[in-house]
């Protein structure tokens, strides 16, 4: 456990820093703002027209909206403290590297956690509606969680990497929608006739659509729990594994 240490002393700074400026409450607000607005739209969702008791149309956008959300999220975690000059400082308090990444990924975590939770008045629009499987939901939210994981590790790679925020955050979301656009058909298809079947299957099991997928309709299966386990935690180890250099530079 000595590798972990001050892990919660990182943890609670930075999930209490997302709350005491006004840039939390703003991500929190646009947030809602959009996934309500993506699931209730004529244009889009159109939940309330289709008088549907399930958050089908609520989950389908998620991954969607993270992608842009999660990394103004993400960008701030390292590239500040690099441009500040504190990275260095950090590091040389008695806490170690592992404890203060994953202190600022846990609390970047719960952040997100909590945003959505907040969700919860679309689940009782659902149950407004009809009986909606409960199982299915709680599926949809913990895919939601483990997406919304995913491409917080990546975007703290990024920010890691750079010392200006908005180069962080563009090279998250160029990154983070690669990986969801590797799970559409028409890129599987085009990669399939270019380079055949294998490889078409081989990109398919590393899209996060495909995983998100089958847990938010309620399937759970253990390999996505493992995909998403080791994606994050490869992202998580890169980026250690970058300011471990960075320190001995």
């Amino acid at each position: 456990m000595r590798r972990f240490t001050g892990m919660k002393a990182v943890f609670r700074r930075e999930f209490k820093a997302y709350f005491s400026s006004p840039l939390g409450y703003v991500y929190i607000v646009i947030f809602l703002v959009a996934s309500g607005f993506l699931t209730l739209s004529r244009d889009f969702g159109r939940m309330l027209e289709l008088r549907q008791a399930d958050l089908t149309p609520f989950f389908n956008y998620l991954p969607w909206l993270f992608v842009v959300l999660v990394p103004a999220v993400a960008m701030r975690l390292w590239a500040e403290e690099r441009k500040s000059g504190t990275v260095e400082l950090l590091l040389t308090l008695p806490v170690t590297l592992e404890g203060a990444y994953l202190g600022k990924f846990l609390a970047g975590w719960s952040f997100l956690g909590v945003s959505l939770l907040l969700t919860w008045p679309v689940a009782y629009q659902a149950a407004r509606l009809g009986n909606p499987d409960w199982g299915v939901v709680a599926s949809g939210y913990l895919a939601s969680l483990l997406t919304a994981g995913a491409f917080l590790a990546i975007g703290m790679l990024f920010s890691a990497l750079s010392r200006n925020q908005v180069v962080a955050f563009i090279l998250a979301v160029a990154a983070s929608v690669a990986f969801l656009l590797l799970g559409l058909p028409q890129t599987l298809e085009a990669i399939g006739n270019g380079l055949g079947g294998y490889v078409e299957q081989l990109f398919a099991s590393i899209s996060l659509v495909d995983h998100f997928e089958a847990l938010s309709r309620g399937l759970f299966e253990w390999r996505s729990l493992v995909f998403f386990l080791l994606f994050t935690v490869g992202w998580l180890a890169s980026g250690m594994l970058v300011l471990d250099r960075t320190r001995a530079a």
